[in-house]
């Protein structure tokens, strides 16, 4: 047997390390109080804000840090627009605000205060179906359904737009709208014939 030219190491590395570890992490555990203190402000500091969706005035409570999405979602119950990349990469939670398409992770709920804020639930009048919803059913136009509310209201702006006059138009004018089932041909299938529908 070998002398170690270092006999402290050893234990250093076992039991000094293994002390250390279980000090960290129940310091870890215990949040210091300034943090605490911010945290509870944050919580505090909330406004009240009037949001217009689907042509009734909602009055709600929130923090400034509130995207449109979360407070559709979570405070509203209309869970039509999805939460998928949560970046405005994929538009699962595409909006239209004031007739306009908008991304509805990327904004805050704050800076729409006075817009008009139409989701997928709102575009159906009753039990009659949008033109743009008939059509995504007749053409089978989805598959698992994450993406469909988004692509229906992308859909809608893009034919209200005039940009549906031909495959490759509708294509370029949708691309921001992502299918991971790739039913993309049957999207714009029944992004065109919602747009003769509705030429009529």
């Amino acid at each position: 047997m070998t002398d170690d030219p270092h006999p402290t190491r050893r234990a250093h590395k076992r039991r000094t390390v293994l002390k250390g570890s279980a000090v960290a992490a129940g310091a870890a555990a215990v949040p210091p109080l300034a943090a605490t203190a911010s945290a509870e402000a944050a919580i505090a500091s909330t406004v009240d804000i009037t949001l217009s969706v689907n042509g009734r005035d909602h009055d709600i409570s929130l923090e400034p840090r509130v995207t449109l999405l979360d407070a559709l979602r979570d405070r509203l119950g209309l869970t039509g627009a999805k939460k998928g990349c949560d970046r405005g990469e994929c538009g699962a939670c595409t909006v239209l605000v004031d007739g306009e398409r908008i991304k509805s992770c990327t904004t805050l709920a704050v800076m729409r205060q006075g817009s008009r804020i139409t989701t997928v639930e709102g575009l159906a009048d009753g039990d009659r179906l949008h033109p743009v919803q008939q059509a995504f059913i007749r053409h089978d136009a989805f598959q698992c359904g994450g993406c469909t509310s988004g692509q229906i209201m992308s859909a809608v702006a893009c034919i209200q737009e005039g940009h549906a006059g031909s495959e490759a138009e509708i294509r370029d004018w949708m691309s921001g709208n992502l299918c991971r089932c790739a039913c993309y041909q049957n999207i714009v299938a029944a992004v065109g014939d919602a747009a003769r529908e509705m030429r009529r």
